[in-house]
């Protein structure tokens, strides 16, 4: 059976993510309630909103505490979730030619080129690892995945 690696999202990454939903929700709020009160809409109009907005602060709060995988490796190949612009989600270890660092719109990122062309591209910075574990566990999963095997270490 093969070795499996999952890596998420960072704690602060999180909750920057999170505090910027809220902001947005209360936002939301302050509209619906300039609009309620500008247009005179009924008063149920603004009820049904702040629960809604609660709602959606309950989902967001479930959804960090959640924290699934981001990025995936097993013996097969890799997998990449919740990341705007990665690019190939998905592909085997045997359609992966070359790995580079790049750094797109300020992101250290990790970047896996395609035999066709096609990209992979994986913000290393928002991940829950340091950019050297990452790469390294990479590394060894895609050396596998081309038949590569480690030597022995040997003493001496």
């Amino acid at each position: 059976m093969g070795v499996s690696s999952s890596y998420r999202f960072s704690g602060p990454f999180i909750v920057r993510l999170l505090g910027l939903s809220l902001v947005a929700v209360g936002i939301a709020v302050v509209v619906l309630v300039a609009l309620v009160a500008t247009l005179h809409l009924p008063r149920v109009v603004l009820s049904v909103g702040f629960v809604v907005a609660a709602l959606a602060v309950v989902g967001l709060g479930l959804a960090a505490t959640r924290r699934a995988a981001v990025v995936r490796f097993d013996e097969a190949g890799y997998r990449i979730r919740f990341v705007r612009g990665a690019g190939v989600r998905q592909a085997r270890w045997a359609q992966v030619e070359d790995v580079v660092a790049a750094t797109v719109e300020g992101t250290r990122c990790v970047v896996l080129q395609l035999r066709d062309g096609r990209t992979s591209t994986v913000p290393v910075s928002v991940l829950a690892t340091s950019s050297e574990v990452f790469v390294a566990d990479l590394r060894e999963h895609l050396n596998r995945g081309h038949g590569y095997r480690p030597l022995p270490r040997t003493r001496g």
